[in-house]
């Protein structure tokens, strides 16, 4: 049972996200705590995009492995589909927005766009969840409490998938999620809330951030009341910290084949 928070008026609370499943579970469990939420709802950045900018950085060599592995993570999610939605039913996860969110479409969150619909819309407290990184000339411009939802335990799983990597490095204690203040790192911000559990038996690289998106739908609701509340304690991170991507088709195929991580 989830535990209501203690905030309830609406506008407080606004969550800027591209969509998807994981996100809107996460949506939805703010509502049912805090009532009516506001979402700015971006579109998402073009994958041709972002594998240009990571080529750069990473080679070309590997992010075509990982685009790979990508097609493969999307065409499963396309063939488990049925299964996924069983899941969901039986967890009691809801996927829908605008039902009971008031929703506002932009281009970009790295968009003049985007500071004023903040400056509109005057939340006391922002959550990005699924959306792009934001640019630290645009965090400048908002003079709101920023918070990030990341399916991963900083800040050892920063970046990309998590939940996987700490499975496949042998560390199933940190398969979990963490709530942390935006700063202009890649989830480097100070923790203000961590999860940590199991997967569920099946789990696999295309259904686990639907797992770590369930086990944080209480952790969300804890961080984001704090800080309406003026109370929460972020910590700064300590640890050996390390940014991950998606792993290249042929690590992930070995992984799974000698360690059973999928």
């Amino acid at each position: 049972m989830l535990r209501r928070g203690s905030q309830s008026s609406a506008g407080r609370i606004c969550v800027v996200t591209a969509g998807g499943h994981h996100p809107a579970i996460i949506i939805n469990s703010l509502t049912d705590a805090f009532g009516p939420v506001e979402v700015i709802l971006e579109n998402p950045e073009r994958r041709s995009v972002f594998l240009k900018r990571r080529a750069k950085r990473l080679g070309y060599v590997k992010v075509t492995g990982q685009f790979a592995t990508m097609l493969l993570i999307v065409a499963m999610k396309r063939l488990q589909a049925s299964k996924i939605e069983r899941r969901l039913r039986e967890h009691g996860l809801r996927v829908d927005l605008g039902d009971r969110q008031t929703l506002f479409p932009i281009d970009s969150a790295n968009s003049d766009q985007f500071v004023e619909q903040v400056q509109g819309l005057r939340p006391a407290v922002i959550l990005l969840c699924g959306c792009r990184m934001i640019r630290p000339d645009i965090l400048s411009r908002i003079d709101v409490p920023m918070l990030n939802y990341h399916a991963g335990i900083t800040p050892g799983y920063r970046g990309m998938n998590g939940g996987y990597w700490a499975l496949a490095r042998g560390v199933p204690e940190d398969f979990g999620a963490t709530l942390h203040m935006v700063d202009a790192g890649v989830d480097t911000g100070a923790i203000v809330r961590q999860v940590r559990g199991r997967p569920l038996r099946g789990d696999t690289i295309w259904t686990y951030a639907y797992t770590q998106a369930a086990m944080s739908r209480q952790m969300c609701i804890d961080g984001v009341g704090a800080m309406l509340r003026g109370d929460a304690k972020p910590e700064p991170l300590f640890g050996e910290s390390e940014q991950h991507y998606h792993p290249e088709i042929w690590s992930y195929l070995w992984t799974g084949l000698s360690r059973g991580v999928w």
